[in-house]
């Protein structure tokens, strides 16, 4: 493979030794993929930390040198995009912008800014508190002024934060048809956050362009609303299927595991019906979430009756496309950005070689496996 500077200039599958005047890399016996995306993370969040909510009062400098901690974790994991779906006092924007100038080697970074949720909402500490048809609609306009890539709103509560159960709706149909309309109008998409059933059809019907966690939940359980999944697979919508977590270890909240287990097998039956599943993690919510975590979604995909192509997919091409970076991310191709990660093994036979990186590239520059002036 050629690179010139941070894109994919030429593919040579000959064999054929390389020009005399290229300086090479050789990573040996090993397979290079397209970089991983995460299209669900939250840069700002430590997974360890249980109060989130202390976040409303840190010093930005303290976050914005924890979010670039993480940010070199997902790089580590052979992510080389992130899509950071909630951050205070947009943060992930000017991360985006440092990383952008080249100065440091990061992830590219795909900025909501903080999430839209209603008073005392979900995630209410990343200072997104909007009330009302007018509130939404400023608050969309505020976000794309400061350069917010996607607007995230919070269509249900959540289960890091009390108050709003994640089975109830925060926002009214009109209300989250205000926000798709506000974005659309300036060129931004849609992505709500959704556990409950009516705040997933209520999305739907507002024309979202996709649906974080789609669990169904209901007061005391799941109950998945299939009518809804054919309404979302009519319309496209890509479902940021949350299911990247550590194998073991403790869950913000433990009674929700028999919830999260179906929700799984839920997600098999929506792959089966024609449903655009992405891979993601919702990195930083919780100690089995750390930051660098897909691949361990990836590999769940697998189990889910995905084909290994189909699982690589959904976290490369699918979540380039979800992500609005198809043009030029999630695949290996002339033209395409220098966003690489090689790893021993083949992962088309085993997913598991996803977690023996031996090479990180990220826009021409080598992150992992030798130094970054090398290449």
């Amino acid at each position: 493979m050629l690179i010139d500077g941070s894109r994919i200039a030429g593919i040579d599958m000959t064999g054929a030794p390389p020009s005399a005047d290229l300086r090479v890399l050789d990573l040996g016996d090993a397979t290079l993929l397209p970089g991983l995306i995460d299209s669900h993370v939250h840069l700002a969040f430590d997974p360890d930390d249980k109060s989130k909510q202390t976040m409303a009062d840190e010093d930005a400098h303290a976050t914005l040198a924890r979010m670039r901690l993480h940010a070199r974790q997902q790089l580590r994991a052979g992510v080389t995009t992130v899509r950071d779906l909630g951050d205070r006092r947009y943060l992930a924007v000017s991360l985006r912008d440092h990383y952008t100038a080249g100065t440091e080697v990061g992830p590219e970074v795909v900025a909501a800014g903080p999430p839209i949720t209603r008073t005392r909402g979900h995630c209410w500490f990343l200072g997104g508190e909007a009330d009302g048809i007018a509130a939404v609609e400023a608050a969309v306009q505020e976000r794309i002024a400061r350069g917010a890539d996607v607007v995230k709103i919070m269509a249900t509560g959540g289960v890091i934060t009390p108050g709003w159960g994640p089975h109830q709706s925060q926002y009214t149909r009109d209300e989250l048809a205000a926000v798709t309309r506000a974005a659309h109008a300036l060129g931004r998409p849609v992505t709500a956050h959704a556990h409950g059933r009516q705040g997933m059809a209520d999305a739907v019907a507002a024309g979202v362009d996709g649906i974080e966690h789609a669990s169904f939940f209901t007061e005391d359980g799941v109950e998945p609303d299939w009518k809804t999944v054919a309404a979302v697979v009519e319309a496209g919508i890509f479902i940021g299927a949350t299911e990247a977590w550590l194998p073991t270890g403790s869950m913000v909240a433990p009674h929700m595991a028999k919830r999260v287990e179906q929700r799984s097998a839920n997600f098999a039956r929506m792959h089966r019906e024609g449903a655009r599943l992405v891979c993601c993690s919702d990195a930083g919510a919780g100690p089995r979430k750390p930051h660098g975590v897909l691949p361990h979604g990836i590999i769940h995909f697998g189990s889910l009756g995905l084909s290994n192509t189909e699982a690589l997919a959904s976290a490369t091409s699918l979540a380039a496309q979800a992500c609005r970076l198809a043009d030029r991310k999630g695949r290996i191709d002339v033209g395409y950005d220098a966003d690489l990660v090689a790893v021993a093994g083949n992962p088309i036979h085993h997913l598991e070689t996803l977690f023996d990186v031996r090479a990180v590239i990220r826009a021409g520059r080598i992150f992992q496996g030798c130094s970054e002036n090398e290449g």
